[in-house]
């Protein structure tokens, strides 16, 4: 049977007339009016299916749909390769077939898996990236090609669909910095309102003493809102982005970041000959951050290690302090924990956000000396 027969008296206008009350409707979330507008577009072309794909790693998944094609669900997914989708992408306007075993389908992989006979389908572009494709299809061959209010009505309706996934992003990206922001204020007015008072106080008490040691204690409490504004910044600004990578000698990196740290009677040794693709000013951030802690969390002479992981996956930071306790590894890497009163956590966050940046993990063990091991694996 010729499914063309089962199309519903919907004319040209009639049909964008619907599409827009469906797109208007403010009440209807996207997800109901991509179904609403796949069911509008399975009447409107007398089709059996209709389709909303993702396509990712050369792979298709199906994110919504309207039919009863088994392969054509939602969540069903399949090697890009193996698509009526693959041809889309590389048109610019919609793709159509009429009658595919006549028009040189036969034999094609698309075919064989799916067998649509008829079939088209207009790309969705997100920010200029292909997203996926907005499609309609059916097992039964067209009496007449795909007219061009037809192919204008799908085109439109991936167009639509492009536009609601841009304005979602970017609500989404616009409420990730809201959130920051608020987090920034948060830590700012409460972290920095105790060194400041501190200062306050130790200021009012060499006034009336002339104790040098409170003015020592006053420098103690602005070093570390220096400290606590430099992480505060580096999060605010950077985040989880990178610039260029390089080639950079690990060694090199951390014997230089060495020089950068107050590192009172600490001393390092590196125990690594091995250059890795990174973002050299990133790796430098994470190594300073690390040498602070264990400075902060460790003795006055703790003894730093850099070294190469023995299955050669990356690098590692250990230090002979008093480590870090097992119930506090899983959550010692979480945004603003840490194991110290006046600690802000940051600085282990920025390290988190620098090693996911560049693709890496972050592990916390036991170092050999029974202190804090820091692990970055998957480095190339």
């Amino acid at each position: 049977m010729n499914r063309t027969s089962d199309r519903e008296d919907i004319t040209d206008l009639g049909a964008i007339r619907r599409m827009y009350r469906i797109t208007a409707d403010y009440e209807r979330s996207f997800d109901t009016k991509v179904s609403d507008l796949l069911d509008l577009g399975r009447a409107y072309l007398g089709v059996r299916v209709g389709f909303l794909t993702e396509i990712a790693d050369d792979e298709q998944l199906i994110v919504n749909a309207s039919g009863d094609h088994p392969l054509l669900q939602p969540g069903e997914s399949c090697p890009l390769d193996k698509t009526y989708c693959r041809r889309t992408l590389s048109h610019d306007d919609s793709l159509t077939v009429q009658h595919a075993e006549v028009e040189g389908w036969e034999g094609d992989s698309a075919y064989e898996q799916f067998g649509l006979e008829s079939y088209i389908g207009a790309k969705v572009v997100v920010d200029g990236d292909t997203y996926g494709t907005f499609c309609f299809a059916d097992t039964e061959p067209r009496e007449q090609p795909f007219s061009e209010p037809e192919s204008t009505f799908v085109e439109l309706m991936a167009e639509w669909v492009s536009y609601e996934l841009f304005q979602k992003q970017a609500t989404e990206r616009i409420q990730r910095q809201r959130d920051q922001l608020e987090e920034f204020a948060k830590v700012v007015s409460h972290d920095l309102r105790n060194p400041l008072s501190v200062v306050q106080g130790y200021l009012d008490l060499a006034e009336e003493t002339g104790d040098p040691e409170h003015y020592d204690r006053c420098r103690n409490a602005l070093d570390r809102m220096e400290t606590l504004i430099e992480d505060l910044l580096v999060l605010a600004r950077e985040g989880e982005s990178i610039a260029e990578t390089e080639t950079v000698d690990v060694g090199e990196v951390a014997r230089d970041c060495w020089s950068f740290v107050a590192t009172e009677d600490a001393t390092l040794s590196v125990e690594i000959d091995r250059r890795i693709t990174a973002d050299g000013s990133r790796l430098q951030q994470l190594f300073e951050n690390l040498f602070r802690n264990a400075i902060e969390h460790g003795r006055d002479d703790v003894a730093i290690r850099v070294g190469e992981l023995a299955d050669g996956s990356g690098f590692f930071v250990a230090d002979d302090g008093p480590g870090i306790a097992p119930a506090d590894r899983d959550q010692i890497l979480d945004h603003g924990y840490s194991t110290a009163e006046d600690g802000t956590g940051f600085g282990l966050t920025i390290v988190t956000q620098i090693a996911d940046a560049h693709g890496w993990e972050v592990t916390v063990t036991e170092s050999d000396e029974g202190g804090a091991r820091f692990e970055i694996s998957q480095v190339t």
